[in-house]
């Protein structure tokens, strides 16, 4: 449960961006509320990590969860990173592809599907 309350928030997080983003572009309070909702994603990816370490080693849950939410952290940064020297070419494909990701995985850990997993043979 706490792993799709993390992923939940995570994908809100990810969907306020292009909208601040829209803001930034539109408004003179953009830049703040675009900021702000970068240090949201961030603290959101941190959450993710967290719970997912804490469902596996005490919960006794699978550790793939892991690898996702660490390989996403490492996309935030990257995000960020790009965000602030303006590297617009690189920042928005991998914020739709951070969007699309996080979609799938709130998919996975709703419906109880592990990350990977086939599909049935019988659908």
């Amino acid at each position: 449960m706490f792993l799709r309350v993390a992923v939940a928030l995570q994908t809100l997080a990810l969907f306020a961006a292009p909208i601040t983003a829209g803001l930034l572009l539109s408004s003179p309070g953009g830049r703040l509320l675009h900021s702000i909702s970068a240090y949201g994603v961030f603290t959101v990816a941190v959450l993710h990590l967290a719970t997912a370490i804490l469902v596996w080693r005490p919960g006794g849950g699978p550790p793939r969860p892991i690898l996702y939410a660490a390989v996403f952290l490492g996309l935030t940064l990257a995000q960020i990173a790009l965000g602030i020297a303006q590297v617009k070419t690189l920042h928005v494909p991998l914020g739709v592809l951070m969007f699309g990701m996080s979609v799938l995985q709130l998919g996975r850990v709703w419906t109880g599907h592990p990350a990977g997993a086939a599909a049935p043979a019988g659908r």
